[in-house]
């Protein structure tokens, strides 16, 4: 029942800005916490962001920290990724997950529904 679904991936240039949404279905939204993660090709998935609660603090892998901003809109069950000054290295499919009883913001295990992915890719 639970859907989330990512959208605003695409192809930039190093240095451009992208802001991806999440629009999830099928859950109490305000009582989920959120986070974002990634995969490139060969590599595990990790965490890029995340809220632990509704209005609680944020969370950013040390990569994106200050280039990434998390933000969720709860009236529209959405949960946003606004990227700045991309680099060719952000170059992943990007999740969007949702959890109702995270402890470690960062684990993906913690996580109990996830999106399909959107594809973000960062040229030179």
């Amino acid at each position: 029942q639970v859907q989330l679904v990512e959208s605003g991936g695409g192809l930039v240039q190093a240095g451009d800005s992208l802001r991806l949404s999440c629009v999830a279905s099928g859950l109490t939204f305000s009582e989920y916490a959120m986070g974002w993660f990634r995969q490139a090709p060969g590599m595990e998935r990790e965490f890029v962001a995340g809220n632990k609660w509704n209005t609680g603090p944020t969370y950013y892998a040390a990569s994106v920290k200050g280039r990434f901003s998390i933000s969720r809109d709860n009236a529209k069950n959405t949960v946003y990724l606004q990227m700045s000054n991309l680099k060719p290295e952000d170059t992943a499919v990007y999740y969007c997950a949702a959890g109702r009883r995270i402890v470690i913001t960062s684990r993906a295990s913690e996580y109990d529904s996830w999106g399909q992915g959107t594809q973000v890719t960062v040229s030179s």
